[in-house]
């Protein structure tokens, strides 16, 4: 019985006590990050913050949400959504993600003992203010750059980032590449959905919201008022013992290989239409269908929302939403002369998005080559078919 109300004791004191104790001078902070997962939102890893006292062991992140929460995927689409941050056993979120077989690395920070409790009582107060809740940013509010801001705020200005010495001036999409492979769907997406904003050069700060360069910069990190090392020691608590899955596998439903598949098949029926000087009128209709629907879905993420990453995309280059407004030209044996100029206008803007990658205003997925070029020749033969066949 005297067991049981010790536990007890000691439960009540981790979560109800916790918020308002005065720390030890032996109580430590330190940085986690862990690494990669299998899925892509946790394809850039993630930090969380450790607190651990003679009372308690207590891990703070950022970044959680809640599904059940009212218009969850309404507020997602539309950058609305509030983030949480989480407050957990340190013992019980090492073994969480030990389970997910995700590399965890510890850096101890070398804070005072009146900076430790500043930091701890600010966890604290933001966790009591509606869980911490605040407005997710993925390149300038998420879990590593809160983990960075509080570290920042915390030492008052005393905090100094030294370069690595393998670092490298990137742009924020750069950046994102070295977590995910060019040639696969989350990459793609990403390409899709985010505009040329982030094919702006990031500052070194800016680099701190991938969590791995947290922990790179925070080993490399000085304090200005005795250019003592911010990190007083840092160890691995798990590596990652995994492998990765069949390579081949993989490239077969990879975007490339799909896409160079679509890009098939339009130049083989281009190819017949030629020969047999007709036109797919089904191949048309999908076509525009599809990119029209595409360039719908851009125009909205650019201008119907509050994501800053999908502003300026100018893949409504190849994917424009007028070409939904084709659909009845296609059907015409003999159509309006708009929607021949349409198609000549759709060949200069498949031109201009050559021109933008090429002068680097925006790096577009590597694996929409196949396609573009596909979409160009049918364009093209349209516009002669139209020419030898009609006359407008």
């Amino acid at each position: 019985m005297k067991l049981v109300l010790q536990i007890l004791f000691l439960c009540w004191a981790t979560l109800g006590w916790s918020q308002n104790l005065q720390l030890s001078k032996d109580t430590t902070v330190s940085v986690i990050t862990f690494g990669a997962g299998n899925n892509l939102n946790d394809a850039f890893g993630h930090n969380a913050i450790r607190v651990k006292s003679r009372f308690f062991d207590i891990a703070y992140d950022f970044g959680r949400y809640d599904f059940d929460a009212p218009n969850f995927y309404l507020n997602f689409a539309r950058g609305k959504l509030n983030y949480l941050q989480g407050k957990n056993n340190y013992k019980n979120l090492i073994s969480l993600y030990k389970n997910e077989d995700r590399s965890i690395t510890e850096q101890n920070l070398n804070l005072t003992t009146t900076q430790k409790q500043d930091l701890y009582n600010t966890l604290e107060a933001n966790y009591k203010k509606n869980q911490g809740a605040y407005l997710y940013d993925f390149f300038y509010d998420n879990c590593a750059t809160k983990i960075r801001d509080i570290v920042e705020t915390t030492l008052d200005g005393q905090l100094v980032y030294n370069v690595p010495k393998d670092y490298q001036e990137q742009t924020f999409r750069q950046l994102i590449d070295h977590n995910l492979h060019w040639n696969t769907w989350g990459s793609f997406g990403i390409d899709i959905a985010l505009g040329s904003i982030i094919d702006r050069k990031a500052t070194a700060r800016e680099q701190l919201f991938l969590p791995e360069k947290v922990n790179v910069f925070f080993n490399n990190a000085t304090l200005k008022n005795n250019s003592q090392k911010l990190v007083t020691n840092s160890n691995a608590i798990y590596t990652k013992q995994g492998i990765n899955g069949n390579k081949v596998s993989a490239f077969l439903i990879s975007p490339l290989f799909i896409l160079v598949i679509v890009a098939s098949v339009i130049l083989f029926i281009t190819y017949k239409d030629y020969k047999n000087n007709t036109r797919a009128k089904g191949l048309d209709m999908v076509i525009f269908i599809i990119t029209g629907s595409v360039g719908v879905l851009l125009f909205l993420l650019w201008f119907a929302t509050d994501h800053t990453a999908t502003a300026y995309n100018y893949n409504v280059l190849w994917a424009f939403p007028l070409s939904l407004f084709c659909i009845l030209q296609i059907l015409k044996a003999t159509p309006k002369k708009w929607y021949i100029a349409y198609i000549k206008f759709m060949i200069v803007m498949l031109c201009l998005m050559v021109m933008h990658w090429t002068i680097g205003v925006q790096r577009f997925a590597p694996a929409l080559v196949p396609l573009i070029v596909a979409l160009a020749i049918r364009y093209i033969y349209l516009l002669r078919y139209y020419k030898t066949n009609q006359s407008v």
